[in-house]
C-alpha cells in the first residue's frame, strides 16, 4: 500500500497548473506593459512631431491672423503639446522643450530666441510613465522623443 501511494500521481496536475498559470500570467501582463509602453511613446514621438510643426508656423514672421502666440515661445509649444490630450496620457507627467539653434543665415548672434525663417526649431518632449507590475513597486521609465524642422514663417 504505501509503496503504491509513492508512485501515485493524484494532485500532480494542479501543481503543474499553478506552475503553468503563473507563467502564463506573467507572459500577459507583461505584453500588456509592453503595449502600453509602444503606445506611449507612439504618442511621445507624435507629440514631438506636432509640437514641431507649431513652432515652424509660428515663427518670428507668421502671421497675425492667427488666434494663439506669434511668434510662439517655449511656454507657448509645451502648452500646445499637453493640450493634445490622447487618451491614457497624464499631461502632468509629460514636459515639452523647445530651442531654436542660433546657427542659420537669416539669425542676429544676439537674437533669442532665433526662430526667423529658415532656422531651426527643436522640440523634445520627455514622458515619465508609470509603470504597473503586479506585486512590485510603483516605478517610472521616462521616455523622450525630438523632432526638428526648419522654421517656415
Amino acid at each position: 500500500m504505501i509503496s503504491r501511494r509513492l508512485v501515485d500521481q493524484e494532485g500532480s496536475s494542479v501543481v503543474e497548473t499553478a506552475l503553468a498559470a503563473i507563467l502564463v500570467i506573467t507572459i500577459f501582463f507583461g505584453i500588456m506593459e509592453t503595449s502600453l509602453m509602444l503606445y506611449d511613446y507612439h504618442f511621445i514621438s507624435e507629440a514631438a512631431r506636432e509640437g514641431t510643426r507649431y513652432a515652424i508656423v509660428h515663427g518670428s514672421s507668421c502671421a497675425t491672423t492667427f488666434t494663439t502666440a506669434c511668434p510662439a515661445a517655449s511656454s507657448d509649444v509645451q502648452t500646445y503639446i499637453k493640450n493634445l490630450g490622447f487618451p491614457g496620457i497624464v499631461s502632468a507627467d509629460l514636459t515639452a522643450t523647445t530651442t531654436w539653434p542660433t546657427t542659420g543665415s537669416a539669425c542676429t548672434p544676439s537674437a533669442s530666441p532665433c526662430n526667423n525663417p529658415g532656422n531651426l526649431v527643436m522640440v523634445k518632449v520627455q514622458y515619465k510613465l508609470p509603470l504597473s507590475i503586479p506585486f512590485m513597486s510603483t516605478q517610472t521609465f521616462t521616455m523622450s522623443s525630438t523632432s526638428e524642422m526648419v522654421i517656415s514663417q
